[in-house]
């Protein structure tokens, strides 16, 4: 497979081309300038800030953190592969696809399970807050998660696929609490769920940006309560979103610092060990 075709896939476009030289943000880790390049004639990528490159097997392994033979399995649904292909041809051509939901029902998808698993969310908290969703592109149908945003449109993931159906919106969940914790994806919203599901203590209410495009226009229905605690990413637009709030008014808690050294609050749950989870909860708490 392509190695810019499989970037794409993951949500990366190219900083820059340089005749068959891609060059990236490295998906690897965080920069201000491009410093991951692929060569696409040879297909093989090279990490200049690491020291390190290959092939896209190499990549893989890293991106994912899993074993050759784990992400070899990413792999191996060859005509769900050959689909993902024509997704991504159609993006090329066409930048903003529609996108048409087909149907909704309970979570059942084997794949999609697995790909949930791989990401350590609860099976049960992923039922209780998302659909299998199938929806066409470009005449082709697929199944994906769903999360569902306040205005019926729906974030859709799958292992080969991120985007949304139309109308795009934020997610509220409420539960009449004085304190609402934010995140910026619904991965992060489960992954505080999954870390808090055999709690029965306190649960604040939930903002689910979607989109950090959302921050602003969601600054109303956070004002309303007495805490705001901002799980934001670790990337430089979603700390600019919280040093901006937290300069606005004192009622931003600025609670990234609990996944220092990720991305996000759910790569970091991926990456600790069983044994961290008691303190992680305490954490949060």
């Amino acid at each position: 497979m392509d190695i810019v075709e499989y970037l794409f896939s993951l949500g990366f476009n190219p900083v820059k081309i340089r005749n068959a030289d891609h060059w990236y943000l490295s998906p690897l880790r965080s920069e201000k300038t491009a410093s991951f390049k692929v060569n696409r004639k040879l297909n093989v990528w090279y990490d200049h800030g690491l020291g390190k490159g290959g092939n896209l097997v190499d990549f893989g392994i890293l991106y994912h953190n899993c074993s050759v033979s784990d992400f070899l399995e990413k792999l191996n649904d060859l005509s769900f592969h050959q689909q993902s292909l024509k997704i991504i041809a159609a993006h090329e051509k066409h930048p903003e696809p529609q996108i048409k939901i087909v149907s909704k029902k309970n979570l059942f998808s084997l794949s999609l399970l697995r790909y949930l698993k791989h990401r350590r969310i609860a099976e049960n908290v992923a039922r209780d807050h998302c659909r299998e969703v199938i929806f066409e592109l470009n005449n082709k149908a697929y199944s994906a998660i769903g999360f569902r945003n306040n205005e019926g449109g729906f974030e859709l993931r799958n292992p080969w696929f991120k985007g949304s159906s139309f109308p795009k919106s934020f997610t509220s969940l409420c539960n009449d609490a004085k304190e609402v914790s934010v995140f910026e994806g619904f991965f992060d919203f489960l992954s505080y769920q999954t870390i808090h599901q055999n709690q029965a203590s306190f649960s604040p209410d939930f903002l689910i940006l979607n989109s950090t495009s959302f921050f602003e226009k969601s600054r109303s229905f956070m004002e309303q309560y007495d805490s705001i605690r901002l799980y934001l990413d670790r990337d430089n637009t979603g700390q600019n979103c919280t040093q901006k709030a937290m300069e606005s008014s004192h009622k931003h808690n600025d609670e990234s610092s609990l996944y220092k050294g990720y991305k996000d609050l759910n790569e970091w749950m991926q990456h600790i060990g069983k044994s961290q989870k008691k303190g992680l909860r305490q954490s949060l708490k």
